[in-house]
């Protein structure tokens, strides 16, 4: 992952500590320590969070992109639009749920529920997919509508 520089460089600027980034995603300041060091992945409904907080887009975050904010940008989260998106963005790649499970290190089970909407997909999951197939990480969790390939 590389949203490390990106989290602290916008919290640095704006004047944040980490304590408010910490209170603002409900968890405690050594933990939020841990999450902008990449010494453990962020959730991703946390990083949301923070990427509204910033008025920044997941596609900066996650440094595929220099748009900072998408000027259509949802701010709600779908877990069923999110599921839609990922087995939209399997089929037209022809890969199957276990060729996709194979590639993230998962089940195939864990697939299915993510894309029947029962969990929200994982950070990491997520920038896997973006990262090797160059597709937005804002398309895919449904924060906007007009497909915009990731660099």
């Amino acid at each position: 992952m590389i949203y490390q520089e990106r989290l602290k460089a916008l919290r640095l600027r704006e004047g944040i500590t980490q304590q408010q980034l910490a209170d603002l995603i409900h968890v405690s300041k050594s933990l939020y320590s841990r999450y902008e060091k990449e010494i453990q992945l962020i959730p991703l409904k946390h990083l949301i969070t923070i990427c509204d907080f910033f008025h920044v887009s997941l596609d900066y975050i996650f440094n595929f992109s220099d748009v900072k904010r998408y000027k259509y940008s949802s701010l709600n989260l779908d877990f069923h639009l999110v599921g839609e998106r990922l087995k939209a963005f399997r089929k037209e790649n022809k890969i199957t749920q276990s060729k996709l499970a194979s590639i993230l290190n998962t089940t195939h089970s864990v697939i299915s529920d993510y894309e029947r909407g029962r969990y929200l997909i994982a950070t990491p999951f997520l920038y896997t997919i973006c990262h090797k197939y160059h597709v937005s990480a804002d398309y895919l969790i449904g924060r906007i509508d007009k497909f915009v390939p990731a660099l």
